[in-house]
């Protein structure tokens, strides 16, 4: 029994060799399985760190890129909306992105989209600085343009004012001149013959004459001169109140005292017309007025006075 017992307390304290190797090297992987896990933690830390710093690196470029492009955009006005096509692709590209960087992380993915997006807003404000060159040689252009047209018509203006002016100079021109007047109250006796008289109760007829002036300007052919007297108290003396007896002048209707018609060609030519009293006509004394028209124009003046 004492032999026994040692026996098993001799097996108890020496245990098989094979455990103990077993041990040694369960021990050995848990030890590098440790190691690996720690190694492998590292690493996450590591490449989470790094895509960080990579998203906040792409966030603030593209916030850059998308603050200069906006900037741009602002400052050209109007003019950018003929790019507003392109300006749309833009802010959709920078949308993507985002929304990229902030859902699945793909480095190199983000990288291309960036560097895409950097090229069409290049190319924006290379098409930008295109139009704006173009709008700028044509406003210009425009403005020499207008300004030639304001100086043409500052020419054809004072082209129309010279030739108006010269127009009205010719027409004046025109115009027939008279002179030499003499106007004469006679007196008709019984006989027939004519004495010149200046007593009222003794008129029977008023002669008007006067010389039409040589013009080289006016018009050849017939022309009809009028005349009309008018007496003391500025009405005229006419030949009736019919219409057929009157005459118009600027517009208006007058009745004349007495009217010829000459054909006139340059030359001075002398003109007598004129006006018999009725016997029932009374007449008035003091100043006579007379005055002769041919067309639109006032061609002469002279008076007459009757005591």
């Amino acid at each position: 029994m004492e032999e026994q017992s040692k026996v098993l307390k001799s097996n108890k304290k020496k245990p098989p060799v094979g455990m103990l190797v077993l041990i040694a090297i369960l021990a050995v992987v848990i030890i590098g399985l440790a190691f690996w896990a720690i190694g492998s933690l590292d690493e996450a830390h590591k490449e989470k760190v790094e895509k960080e710093a990579q998203r906040t690196e792409f966030t603030a470029q593209l916030d850059s890129l998308m603050a200069v492009h906006n900037k741009i955009k602002a400052e050209y006005g109007q003019l950018s909306d003929s790019l507003a096509v392109k300006d749309s692709v833009i802010q959709a590209k920078a949308v993507q992105i985002k929304k990229l960087m902030n859902t699945r992380w793909e480095y190199y993915k983000i990288k291309k989209e960036f560097g895409s997006l950097q090229k069409i807003a290049q190319g924006y404000v290379r098409q930008m600085d295109s139009l704006y060159t173009e709008n700028h040689a044509l406003t210009k252009e425009n403005h020499q343009i207008k300004e030639v047209l304001q100086q043409e018509k500052q020419k054809n203006a004072q082209l129309i004012t010279e030739k108006k002016a010269l127009s009205q100079k010719v027409e004046q021109a025109s115009v027939l001149k008279t002179y030499n007047y003499k106007v004469t109250a006679v007196h008709v006796t019984g006989s027939g013959r004519e004495r010149k008289t200046d007593k009222v109760r003794r008129v029977g007829r008023i002669k008007i004459c006067f010389t039409v002036a040589q013009n080289n300007v006016a018009k050849s052919g017939l022309r009809t001169i009028y005349v009309r007297i008018a007496n003391p108290n500025k009405k005229i003396l006419v030949v009736s109140n019919n219409e057929k007896y009157s005459f118009m002048f600027n517009g208006k209707r007058l009745q004349y005292t007495a009217k010829k018609e000459i054909n006139y060609q340059y030359q001075a030519i002398d003109v007598c017309m004129e006006w018999s009293r009725r016997s029932t006509q009374k007449l008035e004394p003091g100043l006579y007025k007379v005055d002769v028209f041919e067309g639109n124009n006032s061609i002469g003046h002279a008076s007459l006075s009757l005591r």
